[in-house]
């Protein structure tokens, strides 16, 4: 299997080269990543487990889908791609707003990104990928905010960040 690379950016998301993905959580590298949030008709959120095998935030709750840009892909396009490899299913995507941040986790890895996100709509029940996610939700996107208020152990540190900065620049964006 060939191993997944990151592309590698400064504090403005210039492209400044790749790295093999594990190297640079390991590193703690500035990296490009997006991650995704759908919501129905009914103004809910599709949220998704991670699954118990990885390699770090297992069995997390999560915004729909995140992942990392390939190199000479947009964000849209990585945006969609991996929709359809996660949750098994394209919609239109908007790119909304970006940041970074860093999270280090408990097994030594961190998390360095520059986060772009993009919402979308979509109204039907998804196809899991078991490889990458355990189990899957919709919730009102007050009751998240509340949840992740009384049970921050639950949801990835990344899940936690955007609610806490840029929750209002979401609840807009849809």
């Amino acid at each position: 299997m060939i191993e997944e690379h990151v592309i590698l950016v400064n504090e403005n998301d210039e492209q400044i080269g790749t790295m093999p993905k594990m190297e640079a959580h390991e590193k703690a590298v500035l990296h490009r990543a997006f991650s995704v949030f759908i919501f129905n008709d009914n103004n809910e959120l599709m949220l998704q487990q991670r699954a118990k095998h990885k390699y770090h935030s297992p069995l997390l709750w999560t915004n729909t889908c995140c992942s990392h840009q390939r190199d000479g892909e947009t964000n849209l396009e990585a945006g969609k791609r991996r929709l359809q490899e996660e949750m098994g299913f394209v919609t239109a995507l908007r790119e909304t707003i970006s940041f970074i941040y860093k999270a280090p986790f408990d097994n030594g890895l961190t998390e360095h990104e520059f986060d772009h996100i993009m919402v979308g709509t979509y109204n039907d029940e998804p196809i899991i990928n078991p490889e990458e996610v355990e189990s899957w939700k919709w919730m009102p996107l007050e009751s998240v905010k509340e949840d992740i208020e009384l049970h921050p152990e639950f949801y990835t540190e990344w899940f936690k960040i955007i609610f806490d900065k840029f929750y209002e620049h979401i609840n807009i964006a849809r």
